[in-house]
């Protein structure tokens, strides 16, 4: 199939909702999964950062377990950092994350009341949060507007030459400045599928890709 020359930034709308088609019989990440069923900022808030170079199953085996535990910052804060490293193991660097898991909650109870902080300025105060997680927070737990960027929004948005970027943080501002606001909250749920279940970092499935005729394929040098 041709290409088209440029990736037509004027119909993201079709695009979006077209990959939405694609990726309605792949497995969704587990936060968007956890949220169907309970949108707690404080379940967003662990569970991403427990997700962080994890993946999802060994992130949802993590979460229920400490959940199982402490269900508010006030619970987490109490809990030993060992009770929390062998409730969260084998996530990866499971032990720095107890501590700042247990940090977090401290501060949330010291500070913030007990609630989770509702904007991105106010959660990138926590130790060991970063704008991934901020956002993830912010519109997967407030069900508020922010965009979400990690490995997969970065690289299939550069494939495609919808933004021209080198790090997600950029790639976040770039969206924040071209994406409609009405794509910000979903774009990575549906990224995440996408690029786990077609278009991979290395020899993506070309051939499967509904929007094969749009993407500019940047930085693909085999597909299948």
């Amino acid at each position: 199939m041709k290409r088209t020359e440029g990736f037509p930034a004027e119909k993201i709308g079709w695009v979006l909702r077209r990959l939405k088609k694609q990726v309605s019989n792949l497995s969704v990440p587990y936060l968007e999964h956890m949220v169907r069923k309970d949108r707690s900022p404080f379940r967003v808030l662990v569970s991403c950062i427990l997700s962080l170079r994890t993946q999802d199953k060994t992130t949802s085996e993590a979460s229920e377990r400490l959940f199982s535990l402490a269900e508010t910052p006030e619970d987490l804060a109490l809990l030993p950092v060992k009770e929390i490293e062998k409730a969260i193991y084998p996530v990866g660097f499971y032990r720095v994350k107890a501590r700042n898991l247990r940090k977090i909650a401290r501060e949330i109870v010291t500070n913030y009341n007990g609630t989770v902080p509702d904007s991105i300025e106010e959660l990138l105060k926590l130790d060991g949060v970063g704008r991934k997680t901020a956002n993830l927070v912010v519109t997967l737990g407030w069900n508020r507007p922010g965009i979400c960027v990690d490995t997969h929004v970065h690289r299939i948005t550069n494939r495609w030459g919808y933004v021209k970027t080198k790090t997600p943080e950029e790639t976040e501002f770039a969206l924040r400045e071209k994406l409609p606001r009405r794509y910000w909250k979903e774009i990575n749920g549906l990224l995440v599928a996408f690029g786990q279940g077609i278009c991979k970092p290395v020899s993506p499935l070309c051939s499967r890709c509904c929007i094969y005729e749009y993407c500019q394929r940047i930085g693909v040098k085999k597909s299948r």
